[in-house]
Formats: structure tokens, C-alpha cells, sequence
């Protein structure tokens, strides 16, 4: 598969079949995430795979919303109106803790920060979380050119915070998402992505 059939291929699921993934698969994936550009040339990156449900289950404090009308009631909060963004939700949202929990693999990345992530002195103060994202596309690419699909979830702060006292990660780490991967179920839910052509978003020489 080319660049950009993996381009192609990679589309964000979050129903998967009861079948995991083999390790070999999931450090080449990650190693092709460890060839992403990074700022420092470091690559200050760390990965905690849990794969025992039994440690699943400790280390997400994530539910799901279940409830239709509370959902429609957040969306229209957000300011919604686009129906193809409000589908994306509707799919996402009773999913939120089965996508992880039920993943063939989940990924927990940590990046090294130099100051406090919410807390930048400047833009360029978020290279570091720029370059973790750079990774994780790497990997997510990857992953689909392997078969595999995927989602990412970025983590509430009370989910990073029992994350750190289950994980025990060093206090100048932070986790930006969970990776969740792992083979699409025969029913997944593929929810209909906007079409956005090139030549409609591309300026030359002024806005």
C-alpha cells in the first residue's frame, strides 16, 4: 500500500472485532511513529500498552453517553449546525469507553514537556505537542496500511490525573490521547466523512 492508499485507508472507527493484535504488528507501528520529525531531534516519546482488560478496566475512568437527548442538547451547546459533524458525534458519543475498552490494542503515548502544556510562554513552547501528533499520524498510517483502524480520544483532565496514579508516569510527561486499534468489526460504524476539495481551501499570495 502507497502513501496514499494508507492516506486513503485511514478512517477513524470505533467498533472492532474481539480479536487482538499481534506484537510485532504493534512495534511497527509505533516504530514508524518513531520516525516522525520532532523539534529537538529527541524524540522524547514513551508508549504504555495495556492489554489485559482486567488493567483496562483500571485505567479508564471514561463512559459513555448513552443518553440521546443529552447528546443532542451538547451539540447544540457546541454550536453545531453542519449534520455531517453532528453524525460524527452522534457515533462517537455511546462509544466513548466500549471503543477503548474493546480495542484489540490500546496505546497510551507520552510526550516530554518543557512547561506546563496549558501554560505556554509562546507557540513555539508547543513543538513538543506539536511533534507528538506528527507520531501519531505516523502510526495511525501505518496501522491502516497493516489493516488495522483506529481512534483516538484526548483524555479529560480528572482522566489524566487517575491515569498518572495508575500509570505512575514521570510528572514531565503528559499522555495527549489514548490510541485505541485493532481490526474493524463487520458492523462498524463508518459515519460519512465531509468532502473538502484542495483547490477550494488554497491561496496564493493573500487570503
Amino acid at each position: 500500500m502507497n502513501v496514499y492508499e494508507a492516506i486513503k485507508a485511514r478512517r477513524t472507527i470505533r467498533d472492532f472485532e474481539d480479536k487482538p493484535v499481534d506484537m510485532g504488528i504493534i512495534e511497527r507501528i509505533i516504530d514508524a511513529g518513531l520516525k516522525a520529525p520532532t523539534n529537538n531531534h529527541l524524540r522524547q516519546w514513551e508508549f504504555v500498552i495495556v492489554n489485559d482488560k482486567e488493567e483496562r478496566a483500571k485505567v479508564l475512568r471514561v463512559e459513555n453517553m448513552t443518553s440521546k437527548d443529552e447528546c443532542e442538547k451538547m451539540l447544540d451547546g457546541f454550536g453545531m449546525t453542519d449534520d455531517v459533524q453532528r453524525n460524527m458525534y452522534r457515533e462517537a458519543m455511546p462509544r466513548q469507553r466500549s471503543m477503548l475498552y474493546n480495542s484489540g490494542c490500546l496505546i497510551l503515548p507520552f510526550f516530554k514537556v518543557r512547561e506546563p502544556l496549558l501554560q505556554p510562554s509562546s507557540l513555539s513552547s508547543l513543538n513538543d505537542f506539536a511533534s507528538i501528533w506528527c507520531c501519531i499520524e505516523n502510526m495511525l498510517l501505518a496501522a491502516a496500511s497493516e489493516g488495522i483502524l483506529g481512534v483516538t480520544r484526548i483524555p479529560m483532565e480528572e482522566e489524566s490525573e487517575h491515569i498518572k496514579s495508575v500509570i505512575g508516569h514521570p510528572e514531565n510527561y503528559v499522555m495527549p490521547c489514548y490510541i485505541a486499534l485493532g481490526y474493524p468489526a463487520k458492523n462498524a460504524a463508518i459515519p460519512t466523512q465531509k468532502v473538502i476539495h484542495a483547490k477550494d481551501r488554497i491561496h496564493f499570495n493573500s487570503w
